[in-house]
């Protein structure tokens, strides 16, 4: 029997995962669904493959809906005020630290190993920034071989991410690249492109889902401590710079404290639920 209230946890899922920094396994989380959200796609290819469609189904409906609804905003917004709205991301990077905090108990957990653990993942992270291209508006309009060898497996890459609470497939997509390709291709309905990355995105999420799976229920801490470092070393990759405008700097501000009191409250209200 279809979860048609999923639609609605679709599409905040699919929102989420628009944007870089804000995770769609944290949303799954703060929903109350993440555990089953695993569960059926580690098991959509076994043999009780059916018994998961009435879940999935409704919550894939709600994705695809808020992507292809939200992706001309977000293309607007990065286009035409960067900085704002990249402080917006900032915000809700930031702000999402303390309820992955929280969520693995750090005070209790935590061992000095840990810590190295996190201090690499951020590092390794932010190191990144000096991998980047240095034109980071390119985008791939149409496909040859590499370039779709290229979407494909970012797709895959990120499908792993938006599995986990804390780390955003759409920053992933930032890190190596694409995320400019991919926001242009939903707003503009280039089909080749998004069928592409939508392959790559869905052998990843089942190949993922099983691996995640394991190390959350294995080694939890360790896996925590590697996200939260992960979600660290975003911070200095995203950050877009500051631009010599007093009134663009206080807007950015804003938008940073708007994105970081988003984050607080859903991590709170998950906390406290």
């Amino acid at each position: 029997m279809f979860e048609w209230k999923n639609i609605l946890r679709g599409m905040m899922i699919g929102a989420s995962d628009l944007v870089p920094g804000v995770s769609g396994g944290t949303i799954g989380v703060i929903l109350g669904i993440y555990d089953r959200l695993i569960e059926a796609i580690s098991g959509f290819f076994s043999r009780r493959w059916k018994q998961y469609l009435g879940f999935l189904i409704p919550l894939g409906i709600g994705a695809v809906l808020a992507i292809l609804l939200l992706s001309r905003l977000i293309k607007w917004l990065l286009e035409f005020y960067p900085q704002p709205t990249y402080f917006l991301f900032l915000g809700l990077i930031a702000g999402i630290v303390p309820y992955l905090l929280r969520q693995v108990d750090y005070k209790n957990n935590f061992r000095l190993h840990h810590y190295f653990v996190l201090l690499l993942a951020g590092a390794l992270i932010a190191s990144t920034l000096f991998f980047r291209q240095s034109d980071e508006s390119m985008v791939i309009e149409t496909l040859n071989t590499s370039s779709a060898l290229l979407l494909f497996f970012s797709g895959w890459i990120a499908s792993m991410s938006m599995l986990l609470p804390g780390l955003s497939g759409s920053f992933v997509m930032l890190l190596l690249g694409v995320y400019a390709t991919v926001i242009n291709a939903l707003a503009t309905l280039n089909l080749p492109i998004i069928f592409v990355v939508g392959c790559g995105v869905a052998v990843g999420l089942v190949i993922s889902s099983k691996l995640i799976r394991m190390l959350l229920k294995t080694m939890p801490v360790f896996t925590y401590a590697a996200i939260i470092g992960m979600v660290i070393g975003s911070v200095f990759v995203i950050f877009p710079g500051i631009e010599q405008n007093i009134l663009l700097l206080i807007i950015s501000l804003l938008t940073f404290v708007a994105g970081f009191y988003v984050a607080t409250f859903f991590g709170k209200n998950e906390i406290e639920s």
